[in-house]
């Protein structure tokens, strides 16, 4: 095996699309994804069968795009890469057969990792960024998870500090959007709808921010609160026989979501002493939640790291670069001797090492 600049194959199938990316050591040569997004907006949000099924389909026809974009052969590779967890059990099922398969039949050395921590990996793919330093503090923000965690070493060492203890940010603001007869998936609609509108219109609650709650969940999220916020204000002025404004509506959601995330985003910079604040995940698209994630950094010294908004997603290449930074590290592989993990701790960056 190249350890010194590994060339990795990851597959990530964690949720609602079929992410297959190709890397050599720091370098990313395919991110190639398959988005079965458009299956799941009937139902108004991700069904975990129609997601399993889809990554069954999408996953052949993938990993040849991949190949065939990178310029590689799988018998080049020096590992294999694949999502152990957390996610939709079904759905990571299907990745981890998947990558089982491709290790044992092109005997292949195969890790197992972390989603989370592969969303912190996907930044240092960034061929034009410095070197990612520790400590940092991640945020990680999208569709099934909303994470605040601090990282001191990508491979060996990262805290959870806080989570979302009901829905997730992505998860509300596609609810809120169904509330407001807007289509799947929820944010962009909801930063549609918010560019007209005006972020201080209505005062919806910062949820789990009020100084009681401070002592045992200072870190953690919840958006439930603010979903039935909005849900009741919405069903008042119905009620009342008003229209109802959607685009204050939208706004004023919008900034009470990005408030509390950058609150307690740089609330865990401060309390941490540690002046780097990485943003990751696919809610990071939301232009508002960037802008004031940089102004307000900017003004307590905090440097913010953005990943570039293609690798904020879901994608297999953040997957294959967590385990090329592994390997390059001395990691051992994972054995066969695991499975899909829909609930597996950020602290376990690889599952089943090899002693």
């Amino acid at each position: 095996m190249n350890r010194a600049e590994p060339l990795v194959l990851g597959i990530e199938t964690s949720c609602d699309e079929t992410g297959i990316g190709i890397v050599r050591g720091r370098t990313l040569l395919s991110n190639t994804i398959a988005s079965s997004m458009d299956e799941h907006a009937r139902y108004g949000g991700v069904v975990p069968e129609v997601a399993a099924r889809a990554h069954l389909e999408a996953l052949q026809p993938s990993i040849e795009a991949a190949l065939a974009e990178s310029g590689v052969a799988l018998a080049d590779l020096d590992a294999v890469a694949v999502t152990s967890g957390p996610g939709l059990a079904g759905a990571l099922m299907v990745g981890v057969g998947a990558a089982k398969a491709l290790s044992v039949s092109l005997e292949k050395p195969l890790y197992a990792v972390n989603h989370l921590v592969g969303h912190i990996a996907a930044d240092i793919l960034d061929a034009d960024a410095p070197p990612l330093e520790y400590p940092t503090v991640a945020l990680l923000v999208s569709g099934g998870h909303t994470s605040l965690l601090l990282v001191r070493d990508l491979t060996t060492d990262v805290e959870l500090l806080g989570e979302t203890m009901d829905d997730a940010a992505g998860e509300a603001f596609d609810k809120v959007a169904r509330l407001l007869g807007l289509p799947y998936p929820g944010g962009p609609e909801i930063d549609r709808a918010a560019a007209s509108g005006d972020p201080k219109a209505i005062p919806f609650p910062r949820g789990l921010s009020r100084a009681s709650d401070m002592a045992k969940h200072r870190y953690d999220f919840s958006f439930s609160g603010l979903k039935t916020a909005v849900a009741r204000w919405v069903e008042q002025r119905e009620a009342a026989g008003e229209s109802i404004p959607v685009a204050d509506v939208a706004a004023s959601f919008r900034e009470a979501v990005v408030d509390v995330l950058v609150t307690k985003a740089l609330a865990a910079c401060r309390d941490h002493g540690v002046p780097r604040l990485l943003l990751g995940g696919g809610v990071i698209a939301n232009r508002r939640l960037r802008d004031v994630a940089l102004e307000r950094a900017a003004a307590e010294g905090v440097t913010v790291r953005i990943p570039p908004l293609s690798l904020c997603t879901d994608n297999g290449a953040m997957i294959a670069a967590l385990t090329s930074e592994l390997i390059m590290s001395g990691r051992a592989p994972s054995t066969l001797e695991f499975g899909a993990d829909s609930t597996l701790p950020v602290t376990e960056i690889q599952v089943a090492e090899s002693a």
